[in-house]
This record gives C-alpha cells, sequence and structure tokens, in this order.
C-alpha cells in the first residue's frame, strides 16, 4: 500500500514540476518580495487558511507551533502537498489567462518525550513571476519620438523551518519556530525607441536572500463540558533587520552595444516585520471544529529598497526606507465536521471543511501615494479530507486531502501612460491536494 501511494505521489509532483514550478503569473508580484503565499497545509487549505486555535495529534499546523505538543506518542507524521491553478488577470480592457502548477510544502513531524513535539517542514513564502510589456506610446511634447517598455521578474522566498512545541500542564501549550529564510530576485526593465539614434535603456534589480526568522506560539484550552471546549491561540514573530545587499544596474545601450553602465548597492537593504496573530476555536464532542483567526504584519516600518521600477527619468540615489510597503492583516473564518471517524460508510469518516478569508496585502503598487485605495483579497474554500483504509488495523490511516479555493484580487494603481487611477483585477482557482501518512513508529509490540 505505502509503495503503491509513494509511486502515484512521485509520479504526480514529477508531471507538475515539468510543467511550472511557479504557483503565480501576476504583474503584482513585481512588488515587495512578490505575493504572500497562504502557508496553509492540507487539512486548513479548505477552511480558509484558519489555524492558529487548531490542534490535532493526527495533522501538522506550522502556523503556530504549540500545537506540536498534541503528536500523539506513537505516531511519525508525514505531510505533503502540491496544487493546480487556473487564473485570469484583467487591466483596463487587457486580459490574460495562465495555468500553474507548484509543490507547495512539505512536513513531518514526531513526539521526542512526553508532552513534547518536534517538526521539520518546508513550505514557500512568497512568488515572483511574470512578464508583460506597453506598445509604442508617444512621448509627452514630443511626437516625433515613441518608446515601448517590457517588464519581467522572477524569484520569491523559501523557509525550511524546525520547531517544537511543548505542554507543561494540560491546559496550556506554547511552542516556537526557528527557520532559514532564502531565496532572491530579478526585475528587469527595458525601454526602446523608434529612433536609432536615441539611447535605449535597461535596468535590472536583484538580491539574493539569506537570514532567520523566529516565530513563537501559545495555545490555552478552556473546557466548557465533557463534550465541548475552547481553545485561543496567540502568535508573535521577531522582526530584524537583513544584512543582504540589494542591486541596481542601468545600461545605456546604442542599437544592442552597451555604452554606459552603472551600477548601485544598497547594503543592509531589508528587514522582516513584526507579526502578531490570535485565534479562537470551539471543539465539539470530536466531530466539530469552527475557528476564526486574525493576522498583522508590520511591513510599513521596515526597510525595502526603492520600488520606483517605471521611470526611466528617475536620477534619485538608491537607497532603502520605510514606507515603501503597507501593513497587511487577514481575518479567516472555517470550521471542518466528521460524522463519525469509526465508522465504516464513507461519507460518514470523512471530514468536510468549508471557510474564508478577507485581507489587505503588504504590496505597494502606486510609491508616489497618488493613488490611495489599497489592494485587498477575498477567497473562499471548501475541501474534504479522505482517510485511505488500510488492512492492518494497527497503523493510522493515510488521509487525502482535497481542497478548491476561489480567490479575487483588487490592486489599485497609477497607470503611466494617463497618470489616473487604474485596477488590476485578478482571479484564481486553484485544486490543492495533501497527503498525510501516519506511521506508527513508537508502537510497542507485545508477544505471548
Amino acid at each position: 500500500m505505502k509503495k503503491t501511494y509513494l509511486l502515484v505521489l512521485c509520479v504526480a509532483l514529477s508531471m507538475l514540476a515539468q510543467k511550472s514550478q511557479s504557483q503565480v503569473n501576476s504583474p503584482y508580484t513585481r512588488y515587495g518580495f512578490g505575493t504572500m503565499a497562504d502557508r496553509a497545509m492540507g487539512f486548513n487549505k479548505g477552511m480558509g487558511g484558519v489555524a492558529l486555535g487548531f490542534h490535532d495529534g493526527k495533522q501538522i499546523n506550522t502556523a503556530n507551533p504549540a500545537s506540536y505538543a498534541y503528536v500523539d506518542s506513537l505516531s511519525a507524521l508525514f505531510d505533503l502537498g502540491f496544487s493546480i491553478q487556473h487564473a485570469n488577470y484583467k487591466m483596463d480592457k487587457v486580459q490574460q489567462n495562465a495555468q500553474n502548477a507548484s509543490f507547495d510544502y512539505f512536513g513531518f513531524q514526531f513526539r521526542a518525550a512526553k508532552n513534547l513535539g518536534v517538526t521539520l517542514a518546508c513550505l514557500p513564502i512568497t512568488h515572483i513571476n511574470y512578464s508583460f510589456s506597453s506598445s509604442s506610446e508617444l512621448l509627452k511634447d514630443n511626437d516625433d519620438y515613441s518608446t515601448s517598455y517590457s517588464f519581467s521578474g522572477e524569484g520569491g522566498l523559501r523557509k525550511a523551518l524546525l520547531g517544537i512545541g511543548w505542554r507543561p500542564f494540560k491546559p496550556l501549550a506554547i511552542g516556537v519556530n526557528g527557520a532559514f529564510v532564502w531565496g532572491d530576485y530579478t526585475h528587469n526593465m527595458n525601454m526602446v525607441f523608434n529612433e536609432t539614434s536615441v539611447y535605449n535603456m535597461q535596468r535590472k534589480y536583484t538580491a539574493d536572500i539569506n537570514t532567520y526568522s523566529v516565530d513563537f506560539g501559545l495555545q490555552y484550552n478552556f473546557n466548557l463540558n465533557k463534550n465541548d471546549k475552547v481553545t485561543l491561540g496567540l502568535t508573535y514573530g521577531l522582526g530584524h533587520k537583513v544584512s543582504n545587499k540589494a542591486y541596481r544596474q542601468t545600461n545605456t545601450l546604442s542599437s544592442s552595444v552597451t555604452v554606459a553602465q552603472t551600477v548601485d548597492t544598497i547594503s543592509d537593504a531589508f528587514e522582516l516585520p513584526q507579526t502578531m496573530g490570535a485565534g479562537i476555536t470551539y471543539y465539539h464532542a470530536g466531530k466539530l471544529r469552527i475557528g476564526a483567526d486574525f493576522m498583522l504584519e508590520k511591513w510599513s516600518s521596515v526597510k525595502f529598497p526603492s520600488q520606483d521600477m517605471n521611470s526611466n527619468l528617475n536620477t534619485a540615489a538608491y537607497q532603502s526606507t520605510n514606507n515603501q510597503l503597507y501593513d497587511s492583516w487577514k481575518i479567516s473564518a472555517g470550521l471542518d465536521y466528521c460524522p463519525d471517524k469509526t465508522s465504516g460508510k464513507f461519507f460518514k469518516h470523512n471530514i468536510y471543511r468549508v471557510g474564508g478569508f478577507y485581507s489587505h496585502s503588504y504590496a505597494k503598487a502606486d510609491i508616489t501615494n497618488t493613488v490611495t485605495d489599497k489592494p485587498y483579497e477575498l477567497g473562499v474554500s471548501a475541501g474534504i479530507g479522505i482517510p485511505i483504509a488500510n488492512k492492518n488495523i494497527w497503523y493510522n490511516s493515510p488521509c487525502l486531502n482535497i481542497s478548491a479555493q476561489w480567490v479575487h484580487t483588487v490592486v489599485p494603481y497609477l497607470s503611466a501612460s494617463t497618470m489616473n487611477k487604474a485596477t488590476l483585477r485578478e482571479n484564481y482557482f486553484r485544486l490543492c491536494i495533501g497527503l498525510t501518512f501516519n506511521e506508527r513508529w513508537f508502537y510497542k509490540w507485545k508477544v505471548q
């Protein structure tokens, strides 16, 4: 059985990897570190990403490290996930469709000692992937010359984390995630004139990121009665400086020959923000869980390199300042329900999930502050967890998590051609598949 599961999973992942390695293909990813990944695992992708108050010994919840303390004493958990996405992008009267696929996450969890759980995981933080261009535009006050632009970029951030969760006494669990964060970005801009006697220009913005992150978590249980309880979840992430450099390379070209090149460098160009989260979850009789979360990330106070990548006339020093980004926040809510975990009937032992979220993004598409409306995103999701039957009843069954997500994004920006407010609208439909293996590595056999 295990060989069959692994074979099917490897074939599916290799097919997806050949198709694409990025989860997005959006012009909006050119701002900040790119668009944020949902950072959800298989069990909560169908619940709008709600997770801060959730804990279960058969699921890995990296959103709150305090949840690791509840891992089953006999089990080792493996969790893998990937997704397939169809996207529609619309700017004024122009629209485009794109299909992408990605490997989302990997997680491994086990109990190291009584009331002490350990988790290893790897998951994405941001995605950058775009390519678009503008048609020829006449220069202001000069009808003899026109210019066209092209923009492209790729990159993103990922993290590999090691987390520990401990339950010092029954109602309380605490935990910490320490992670290595790495990634890069490359943004290209080309400006080409229709007149060969006029110099063209190329700009490239690059950076390599290697740093760390530390996040703390807490969960406290309030027992209401024998069948009902409420769990409060809190998280806090440290903000800090990132000692990596950012580069801006400007090439001046005559036809295709470079006649001048300058490279501007910023040392200690980045900072990571403080993050805060609070969530509450209601549990009923081991069948129903209802939760709500609020997350806040303080991006406006951190340093980030200047994002003025549109202007060919910008001669200001390339520098890193705050207020390049917005503070971001997210509200999510969701539930899951299992009629009867011990039933042999298919529709009774499955786990049914539904949820939704609303958020304001951190990325500022107009650094001139001419457009004051902030980008926002809303989404709904639904999913199902299907236990995979195993004839060896002393094994816990693996679980196949399938969820569907619809996400709508609205990004106000300043149009370079009209100098008026314009709007980028994005619609995503994602199919997310996760597989959780629950192996009883620590089972003690008894022989009579």
